[in-house]
């Protein structure tokens, strides 16, 4: 391979270059290393950054390259050949660098309580400072390729800037209960604070973050017409004043029979007879029909004080006739049976007093006793007692 007598690189128009790696490697002492402002050339040999050269001419000596030497073994004078890759590395700011979340974040308004799907866009700047730091951390993970675009940088860190800004976004609009509606009055301290955020990890990489600008933070028409609904029904609400969501229903109403004139609804409106009218059929009593399903109930036996079904007609126990079922001011007599008030102090049927009941310990018993609450004997009722 021919020796170069002079090593340069005049750059790009639009200056989207981040690292050029001169195509030959086979130099000579002597030779002409011409460095663009905004650029600074690097030599490197066995991977390892040797010399750095700022912008300006310059003759390569043993002199200006006093690590190299100790690789290539220079020696003074003559124009003796050696290899060594020379970088050159845009030191000039980028101050037009896009982002943008590849994906919408996910959250709940605090203050209206819809589902939004926001996304943020912006710019940012860089301008590498550390030259060895970025060879080695971060070109020897690249693609191999004699130029390098910040198109390539903004890959590598995509996912660090969309991580921290849809963090700090979401704790901002969640912690501090911010609408989304209003989160573009906290741009400005949400870009510095993300600027802060991300300088360390670019720093790791020999970069300086520059500036860092979040632009919008916005999201689709969809979620923003949930959000526009709820505010034209807010507004109409305070315009109506008291009943106002009747009234708003009320207007709905009129409106889809208005709509709708094939419907009951419609035919109203159509017919002049007004909504009101129409509003008050709903409050028209509707006629039930009354559940005359009777509970079970069960019967006592006059004679035997056995309970039987309410269906039964005859005692199970003694073949009593059985009575109707009392009503609640209605007991049986004790002697015959008979269904008589439970205030009476005589039977009208056999003349039995209610009140002389009594047991054969001398305890008097409350009507209706099957036994006696003193010796627990079973009651026998003697008419004639």
């Amino acid at each position: 391979m021919a020796l170069i007598d002079v090593v340069r690189f005049d750059g790009l128009r639009n200056r989207d270059w981040i690292i050029y790696k001169h195509p030959s490697d086979q130099l000579v002492y002597g030779t002409q290393l011409i460095v663009q402002e905004g650029q600074a050339a690097i030599f490197v040999k066995n991977g390892s950054v040797c010399d750095v050269f700022y912008p300006g001419t310059h003759m390569l000596s043993t002199q200006n390259l006093p690590l190299l030497k100790n690789f290539v073994n220079l020696p003074f004078g003559g124009k003796t050949p050696f290899s060594a890759e020379v970088y050159f590395i845009n030191t000039a700011a980028k101050l037009d660098i896009n982002w943008g979340t590849t994906d919408p974040i996910q959250l709940i308004d605090p203050k209206y309580f819809v589902k939004l799907r926001v996304r943020a866009f912006g710019q940012m700047g860089l301008k590498l400072q550390d030259y060895t730091g970025f060879f080695h951390e971060l070109l020897g993970g690249m693609d191999q390729a004699d130029l390098v675009r910040y198109d390539k940088i903004k890959e590598f860190y995509r996912g660090l800037i969309v991580l921290k800004v849809k963090s700090i976004i979401s704790s901002t609009i969640i912690s501090e209960k911010i609408s989304a509606l209003e989160i573009s009055t906290k741009l400005e301290e949400l870009s510095q604070y993300t600027k802060e955020q991300i300088s360390t990890e670019f720093a790791q990489y020999g970069f300086t973050v520059v500036n860092f600008y979040i632009q919008s933070i916005n999201f689709p028409d969809e979620d923003f017409e949930k959000i526009n609904e709820l505010l034209e029904d807010k507004a109409a609400f305070e315009i109506i004043g008291d009943n106002r969501y009747t009234t708003k229903r009320t207007f709905d109403v009129y409106e889809g029979a208005a709509n709708n004139p094939t419907g009951i609804a419609g035919a109203f409106v159509a017919g002049g007879i007004g909504l009101n009218a129409a509003m008050n059929m709903g409050n028209i009593p509707t006629q039930t029909i009354p559940n005359t399903t009777t509970q079970s109930s069960s019967v006592i036996c006059p004679s035997c004080h056995t309970t039987n079904s309410a269906t039964t007609k005859f005692c199970s126990e003694c073949g009593t006739l059985l009575k109707e079922k009392p009503q609640e001011n209605e007991i049986p007599c004790p002697a015959c049976g008979k269904l008589i008030n439970s205030k009476s102090k005589f039977c009208p049927e056999c003349g039995f007093a209610l009140g002389n009941l009594q047991c054969e310990c001398g305890n008097k018993l409350p009507v209706g006793s099957k036994f006696c609450p003193e010796c627990g004997k079973k009651v026998m009722i003697n008419p004639q007692g």
